[in-house]
């Protein structure tokens, strides 16, 4: 019997401390980024470059990515109104696969925006890397991320970390049960991995 109150009493510690990691991450990740991410393109302050964060441009049902779409409104919009002056897309480039290629597309046919100030990034296979490449390749440090708003926190986390002076512009979010709690529960997570990766010093590549 005390066995089974042992285990059950480690159960629980182990669990609170699971909960309290989870909150001191996701804090942590709040407020290094409190006040630098934008949901009114009149408020947010020019910067010369948006870094587009990829996304798969369709769904597994063929149909159009919302979240895809709404990224591209998004950086079509800082650049109509003279927030920006050049895109960064980044995604992944594969065999059969083309996410850069599909944003520069959606963007030049479908938003207007000039093919030349474009420049695709094929490497940016996850988040972190499309930020350090941003840094590292393209050497832009001032610049917008654009992703939808629960995203961007933890690129801006990121790019923060890396000393880049990076505002975060929100894409609108796509509010359908199925995705929205899916894609929240599973940021919530990759935070505290983020987090405890900058602690460890390791990169999550």
């Amino acid at each position: 019997m005390r066995v089974i109150r042992n285990i059950f009493n480690l159960g629980f510690i182990s669990l609170e401390l699971g909960i309290l990691m989870i909150c001191f991450c996701n804090v942590w990740v709040f407020g290094l980024t409190n006040g630098r991410t934008y949901t009114k393109i009149s408020k947010i302050p020019p910067r010369e470059i948006a870094l587009v964060l990829g996304t798969s441009p369709k769904m597994r049902s063929g149909k159009s990515n919302p979240y895809f779409t709404k990224r591209m409104d998004a950086a079509a919009l800082l650049y109509h109104h003279g927030k920006i002056k050049k895109i960064i897309v980044s995604g992944e480039k594969s065999k059969g696969y083309n996410e850069p290629g599909a944003m520069k597309n959606y963007l030049v046919n479908q938003e207007g925006v000039p093919e030349d100030i474009i420049v695709e990034d094929p490497k940016g296979f996850n988040t972190y890397k499309s930020i350090l490449r941003c840094k590292d390749v393209y050497k832009k440090k001032n610049v917008i991320i654009v992703s939808q708003g629960y995203h961007n926190l933890r690129a801006l986390f990121f790019a923060r970390n890396n000393d880049m002076n990076a505002l975060g512009f929100d894409a609108q979010d796509v509010t359908k049960p199925e995705s929205f709690y899916r894609n929240q529960t599973r940021e919530i997570l990759a935070r505290v991995i983020a987090v405890v990766y900058f602690i460890l010093g390791v990169s999550p590549d």
